[in-house]
Formats: C-alpha cells, sequence, structure tokens
C-alpha cells in the first residue's frame, strides 16, 4: 500500500459552520496542517489549531501565495457568495498548482435536471474545477440537517419556536440528510487515507463523488423527533399542507422578485417532490459511509442541538424559526 498521504489542506471558508466542522475535523486527526484562507477584514473565529491567512479574492497573486504548498483545497462559500468568487479562487488555485480540490458542490448527488438554477452552478462549479488540471472531489451529503431545520418554514417548513410546520403534500416524503458533524468526520476520514494503492485510498474518489450522509429521514419524522426532544404532541403543533409543486411555484415568483425565501422553497420543494430520484440517494446508490467507518448518528441527539441552535437565538437570515 502506498504511503503516501495528504499533510497540508487550505480551507477556503473555515470560519463558516461547514468549513468550521471541515477544520476541527481534521485537527483532531492530528495528520494534517491546516490553512484557513478568510477574507480580509473578517470578524469570523477560525477553529484551534487552524493558521488564518487573510487574503483578497480580488487580489490573485496574493491567493495564489496563501495556496502554494498546499495539497488539498476545500471550498465553501456562502449561497449569496458570487459565481465569480468561486471561478477566481480556482484560477488561483491552478497557478499555485494545488492537486486536488473540493469545490463548493455539497448538496445532493448531480443529475441531468440543469433547469434548476442551484444545479446549473453546482456543475459549473464541478467543471471549472476540473478544468483547472486538478483532481476533482465532491461530498453530496444532501441538506444539512440542523442548518435546515433550523433556519425557518421556507427550508424543512418548520418554525420551532412558534410551534409550527408546513408539511409538503402529505409531509412523509424521505430525503438523505447529513449533520455538519458527519461532513467534518468523511473528509477527515478520507484525507486520512493513503492517495493511492490498495482500497480504500483517495484514488477511488478522483473525479467523482464521496456520497455520505447521516439520516434518511421525512418531515413526519422530524416532527416526532422534535415532540421527543421539546416533550410535544401534534395537539400543541399547528400543521398545515401544502403541495410541493405549488411551493415551488410560489417560491419562484418570489426569485423572481429577488428574495431569498423564494430560493428556499424552490431548492427544498423540488428535493421533496416525490418524481426526484436523487432526495434519497441513501437508499438507491453507493455511499462511503463504510468505507469511511463513518458512526450511525441519533436522530434525537442531532434534533437537540437544533433546537438549543433555536432557543439560543441562531438565525442567519433573522426568519421566524
Amino acid at each position: 500500500m502506498s504511503t503516501n498521504f495528504i499533510s497540508k489542506v487550505a480551507i477556503i471558508g473555515a470560519t463558516g459552520r461547514i468549513g468550521g466542522a471541515f477544520a476541527e475535523a481534521l485537527v483532531k486527526t492530528g495528520k494534517h496542517t491546516i490553512t484557513g484562507l478568510t477574507r480580509e477584514g473578517s470578524d469570523g473565529v477560525l477553529p484551534e489549531g487552524v493558521n488564518g491567512v487573510p487574503v483578497n479574492y480580488d487580489d490573485e497573486t496574493c491567493l495564489v501565495n496563501a495556496m502554494k504548498g498546499h495539497q488539498f483545497l476545500v471550498i465553501t462559500l456562502g449561497a449569496r457568495v458570487e459565481e465569480e468568487v468561486h471561478k477566481k479562487i480556482l484560477a488561483a488555485a491552478s497557478k499555485a498548482e494545488i492537486p486536488y480540490i473540493m469545490p463548493n458542490a455539497y448538496g445532493y448527488p448531480l443529475g441531468h435536471d440543469t433547469e434548476i438554477v442551484y444545479t446549473k452552478s453546482v456543475i459549473q462549479r464541478v467543471k471549472d474545477t476540473r478544468n483547472t488540471g486538478a483532481a476533482c472531489i465532491t461530498l453530496p451529503c444532501g441538506f444539512w440537517y440542523e442548518w435546515s431545520l433550523a433556519t425557518g418554514e421556507q427550508w424543512f417548513g418548520f418554525r420551532i419556536n412558534q410551534r409550527k410546520v408546513t408539511f409538503f403534500d402529505d409531509g412523509k416524503r424521505v430525503i438523505t440528510v447529513s449533520t455538519w458533524n458527519q461532513c467534518g468526520r468523511a473528509l477527515a476520514a478520507l484525507l486520512s487515507l493513503p492517495e493511492s494503492g490498495a482500497s480504500p485510498s483517495i484514488a477511488d474518489y478522483l473525479n467523482n463523488e464521496v456520497r455520505i450522509y447521516s439520516f434518511r429521514v421525512s418531515q413526519r419524522d422530524m416532527l416526532d423527533s422534535l415532540h421527543r426532544v421539546l416533550g410535544t404532541t401534534d395537539a400543541d403543533w399547528e400543521i398545515t399542507y401544502e403541495p410541493a409543486a405549488q411551493r415551488i411555484k410560489d417560491g419562484a415568483a418570489e426569485m423572481a422578485q429577488g428574495s431569498i425565501l423564494g430560493f428556499g422553497k424552490v431548492l427544498y420543494g423540488g428535493v421533496f417532490l416525490a418524481s426526484n430520484e436523487l432526495s434519497d440517494f441513501a437508499n438507491t446508490m453507493s455511499t462511503a459511509n463504510d468505507a469511511l467507518d463513518l458512526p450511525v448518528e441519533e436522530l434525537d441527539e442531532a434534533t437537540k442541538r437544533t433546537v438549543e441552535m433555536v432557543e439560543g437565538g441562531w438565525n442567519p437570515f433573522n426568519f421566524p424559526a
């Protein structure tokens, strides 16, 4: 077996939720030197053990110098960051000769529905990454469970503090989701593998997807979990129903007016459609959970963390939660 291992990792967005989960998990292995590239002037706090380097995304020389010497680049950018930023990062990564890149392409495995704005942008990011000459490795993980449950009605349909939920169709459509911690463990396990040799190795995933997950759940399952965590019953909640197709239509109209709320409705409504073959990929496609030795998680533990986030005031968009 090869004794070549990845030791130097650069992360863009390590002060964020998913980037932070990646960084913390990598630090715990004790096998890597982690560099967090942060926007100049950012007040974000890097996880302990991560070396911070401020960068200007408009200064290619600055980016190239910050990336040089790293073997693996992880890109995590917020949904509202302009696509041009991703392109600038890749251009600099190419000049820095980074051999492996994980682009900003989390979520569900890529299919052929390029009519969805989000899917089109992710496909383009993957193409752009491969055009750098680096090996492109993506990490499809489904929706992030804590984020989606905590953020508001436009996402998983829940307003936890108000004890309200909108079920899409009958609320029983099962989808694949992941926790931030599981994503972090997955990347740390992947980068702890040898670059080549007997499986499992990083070579198994070159220009491919590393599909991982935490749970296969429906909105009904989520509400039942909330009941167990909060000590509530259906009688304590206001439960309404809305066709997923109508939700997408309404969201598209809101998007046309520039609303991110509409984007959430379109994106999440599309995944809950019964016709979406990729929504529950953990049931229909192979995953890397076993190869990466990922643990089986407890749904109620993840739900409890989410409730604590909401009750603590976490709300990135200031939507009713």
